[in-house]
């Protein structure tokens, strides 16, 4: 089928004459429309992340609890020390048995923060129930060594418990402990 290539008409009225044709002069061509816009326009590869990133010193909330400037060797951990307005002094006790050390205030003046009202560790950094405790790299990676081996040994009990009821008529399989995901037909 072949294009229509004349130009686009308008019917003015006009009392001499009422249904005269004219060719408009002041309409634009798609032509023309296209080329004007190809000239204000930047591509999209003059697009670069820098422009479109936020200001540095864009406003954010303050996080509800501080972290403390990192140290070489010390890990830092909040300690829960009251739930619902009440003391938890078990929870305090055992977590200072191992080897968890409050964190004075003066020591991180990063750490801007009201201390709360009734608190039993006057001096210490504790918001909303929760103290910031201190302990060695080195004992909180033998900590986590412990209950790794403890986590080991559950599940192998687990697993000796589910292969004494082996059959040899109807023998069991060895647990898998292996998560795989597969994406499609496989």
């Amino acid at each position: 089928m072949a294009e229509d290539t004349r130009t686009p008409e308008i019917i003015r009225a006009t009392p001499e004459r009422p249904q005269e044709i004219e060719a408009p002069s002041e309409i634009e061509r798609p032509q023309e429309i296209e080329a004007s816009t190809e000239t204000t326009r930047a591509p999209r590869e003059s697009e670069v992340r820098e422009q479109t990133e936020r200001p540095s010193d864009a406003w954010l909330p303050a996080s509800l609890l501080p972290e403390p400037q990192p140290q070489p060797g010390i890990v830092f951990r909040w300690i829960r020390t009251s739930m619902l307005g009440k003391g938890d002094n078990a929870n305090v006790s055992m977590k200072f048995r191992e080897g968890w050390v409050p964190c004075k205030a003066e020591e991180h003046p990063e750490i801007v923060a009201m201390s709360d009202i009734d608190s039993q560790f006057k001096g210490n950094i504790e918001i909303g129930g929760l103290m910031l405790c201190r302990a060695p790299e080195e004992l909180m990676q033998k900590r986590e060594e412990y209950y790794q081996q403890v986590a080991d040994s559950q599940m192998q009990s687990v697993d000796d418990n589910f292969m004494n009821e082996n059959d040899s008529r109807m023998p069991l399989l060895q647990p898998d402990r292996k998560t795989r995901t597969t994406f499609g037909r496989g």
